[in-house]
This record gives structure tokens, C-alpha cells and sequence, in this order.
């Protein structure tokens, strides 16, 4: 599932850089491709990349251990979308170009002190 919906991503981002070539669906661990991180587990941990263009998806809200989105030397825009909420563990989403207003759900994580750096 986690594999499926990185791969949904990257069929909408513009990579620039060829940074996200491993993301191949076709195998069934997304732990072994690049910018991804996984825990003991093989749940995706971490997603980082590299002056890609795009938008985040809702169904980023489906990876529930993700504890880091980076998007550090992205140009990533669009707004937050609320279904970040659902990612309980999520630590980290900052360096991008997103606007808009930040949903109820994400604001959520950052009253509980599980989001601290916006």
C-alpha cells in the first residue's frame, strides 16, 4: 500500500533531476528506494527529494507511521492537505512553497506537540 501510493506521487511530480527513478511500483518494498526511509517495520518513515514540483496528495495521509515529510529544495505548492492529520507521528513539514490555510486536523498535531516545525 505505502509502495502504491509513492508511486501515485511521483506519476504527478515533475522530477527534474531524475531524483525519484527507484520509486518503481512494481516492487513490493518501498524501503529499497532512494529518499525513502523505512523502520524495522519496512513502514515509510521518511520522504525527502529534490527540486521536485507538484502538489502534496491527500493520500499521503494513509502513510501513518511517516514521521517526516521533507521537503526541503522542493518547489512544492498547493495547499496542506487535511489528511496530514491522520499521520499522528508526523514531525517535520517544512521547506516548501505551500500555501493556503493550515487544515484543523494538521493544526490538531501541532496543539498535541507531535508536529513542531512547520
Amino acid at each position: 500500500m505505502e509502495g502504491d501510493i509513492l508511486a501515485s506521487w511521483k506519476s504527478v511530480l515533475v522530477d527534474p533531476n531524475n531524483v525519484l527513478q527507484s520509486w518503481n511500483a512494481t516492487l513490493i518494498n518501498p524501503c529499497t528506494w532512494f529518499h525513502v526511509t523505512c523502520n524495522s517495520e519496512n513502514n515509510v518513515t521518511r520522504v525527502y527529494g529534490n527540486k521536485l514540483n507538484g502538489t502534496i496528495p491527500a493520500t499521503l495521509g494513509n502513510l501513518t507511521k511517516l514521521v517526516s515529510l521533507d521537503l526541503y529544495n522542493n518547489n512544492l505548492t498547493g495547499p496542506i492537505p487535511s489528511s496530514l492529520g491522520n499521520v499522528t507521528s508526523l514531525r517535520r513539514l517544512n521547506g516548501n512553497k505551500l500555501n493556503g490555510t493550515i487544515p484543523l486536523e494538521v493544526l490538531a498535531l501541532i496543539a498535541k506537540g507531535n508536529l513542531t516545525f512547520l
